[in-house]
């Protein structure tokens, strides 16, 4: 890991972001203890530094502190989850439709390119892949269409999203054979300068993960009463 704590000025900052793209590999795993001597020693900084950047992601909702235990990656349940859906098929679908008034010819070969790779990642059964290219592809939708300001407050909505605790399917909540179809009529839509068109399929795509999420507490308590054990465990510490 590389050292911090000799290369950069703002440090807090450059720690935040450091640990924001950590949550976001999934190196740092939600339910994650944060083990901050050892985190500290990795990025060669001091505790102080560290724990400034700790208290910024747990303003963010992305790390939580809890009295005499210490820092964790935020553990987000499934009723959670669902709101974070719901504002992102909103948000999304406003950045979908403004894309699609203002897109370049550029942006729209370059969302194409996206939609080739996560097509391909798709056609390979290569979830990890594919997870990387959706989240690739949905940042440039925010690029193209959001405002500073949306792209922020998307910025952490899509880290919690794409973090998320589905460990088996790499933090999709749907298999890419499921969703690969839908990335597809986005971008027509956008290709085509449909603002309306492309709104609806991005909401119809967040919607039907909506719906997943939803029906996921009845399979997790089936999953309880089967193998007397739950999916995730709260305390894993790296």
């Amino acid at each position: 890991m590389e050292k911090l704590g000799v290369k950069h000025q703002n440090l807090d900052r450059k720690i935040y972001q450091t640990l924001k793209a950590m949550i976001l590999a999934r190196k740092l795993a939600p339910g994650t203890k944060i083990l901050q001597d050892k985190l500290a020693h990795e990025l060669g900084v001091s505790r102080t530094p560290l724990i400034n950047a700790l208290k910024m992601l747990e303003h963010e909702k992305l790390i939580v502190s809890k009295p005499r235990r210490g820092f964790f990656v935020r553990l987000f349940s499934e009723q959670e989850m669902v709101h974070i859906f719901e504002l992102r098929e909103v948000l999304e679908g406003l950045t979908a439709r403004r894309a699609a008034s203002q897109a370049t010819t550029a942006q729209i070969e370059h969302l194409q390119v996206l939609f080739d790779r996560l097509n391909a990642a798709a056609e390979s059964g290569d979830r990890k892949r594919y997870a990387e290219e959706d989240r690739q592809f949905h940042n440039f939708l925010v690029e193209i269409g959001g405002k500073e300001f949306l792209s922020s407050i998307l910025e952490s909505y899509n880290i919690i999203s794409f973090s998320y605790q589905y460990k088996q399917q790499e933090g999709l909540v749907r298999a890419s054979q499921e969703t690969v179809e839908e990335h597809r009529a986005i971008v027509e839509a956008i290709r085509h300068h449909d603002p309306e068109k492309a709104e609806k399929a991005m909401r119809t795509h967040l919607s039907k993960s909506i719906h997943t999420l939803k029906l996921q507490p009845q399979k997790e308590e089936v999953s309880k009463q089967e193998h007397g054990t739950t999916m995730f465990s709260q305390e894993n510490a790296v």
